[in-house]
């Protein structure tokens, strides 16, 4: 055993985040490039399991290796505007669905790739994320078409995004205004719900007793292993806090003050 590292049971896979665990913004972690080379190094598959809808994996990938040195491949990204659309291709029931989309260009071109159709009059799902050029007629259309029986997805329950303004508004404000208005329910995809990580485990190809859920967010990446019946390790390089997290009502499977604790 190296020194300093602790014998975690012996998962077939991860599921990671990325802001506060992997990097702090534009920050550097070093602790987690190590920790995802020694996941490369024993071929132990993981995902970055990421509430960010605006992004396409390839964005993600670009990232992590211009401006943190982490090499890994689109197939190691799994966003919650993916989740939402394997959640649509296990709902829909036509072989032509239609939507209408409040969201940026990366939640469009998830979608529609998998062959569904704009549409702002009655379509089949109203899916709602982050959209930094929102109008009020976008939100109008939103909620007309649930109002009109459309079925009501957010791609996550984000209140905010850290920004270097500060914390700007997040994709679950926006969902909250458009349930709100249509005194509607959404599904609600990313974490802390269970169905993004329920969806990650059909992409990962493991049972839910094969893979962990690391992050530094008590309140996001653990309640949704947590929800979703996943062996959790809280990191504490981001968010939450000891002091926090001690008054919760149920802990962490792990808790640790860096990934170099961590031992594969």
């Amino acid at each position: 055993m190296i020194e300093g590292m602790i014998a975690m049971k012996n998962y077939k896979g991860y599921f990671i985040d990325l802001d506060g665990t992997v990097y702090a913004g534009k920050k550097r972690i070093p602790a987690a490039k190590r920790f995802i080379e020694r996941l490369q190094a024993k071929q132990i598959p993981f995902l970055f399991v990421t509430n960010n809808s605006t992004q396409l994996p390839k964005d993600v990938v670009k990232n992590l290796a211009e401006n943190h040195d982490i090499h890994v491949h689109s197939e190691n990204v799994y966003t919650s505007g993916m989740a939402t659309v394997d959640f649509m291709n296990a709902d829909k029931k036509t072989d032509s669905p239609s939507v209408y989309i409040v969201g940026e260009l990366g939640l469009k071109q998830v979608i529609l790739a998998h062959h569904y159709r704009l549409e702002a009059d009655r379509p089949d799902y109203v899916v709602v994320g982050l959209d930094s050029d929102l109008t009020y007629e976008k939100l109008s259309e939103a909620v007309l078409a649930i109002r009109n029986g459309s079925r009501f997805i957010g791609t996550n329950p984000d209140t905010n995004i850290p920004k270097e303004r500060g914390m700007m508004p997040g994709a679950g404000s926006v969902v909250k205004f458009v349930e709100y208005a249509t005194q509607t329910e959404p599904i609600m995809i990313g974490k802390p719900k269970a169905q993004i990580l329920n969806s990650a485990l059909q992409k990962i190809g493991l049972a839910k007793n094969d893979v962990v859920m690391v992050g530094d967010n008590y309140n996001t990446d653990i309640m949704a292993g947590i929800n979703a019946g996943i062996d959790t390790c809280l990191v504490y390089s981001g968010l939450s806090t000891k002091q926090q997290v001690a008054k919760k009502e149920i802990m962490p499977t792990y808790q640790i003050d860096s990934l170099d604790e961590w031992r594969p």
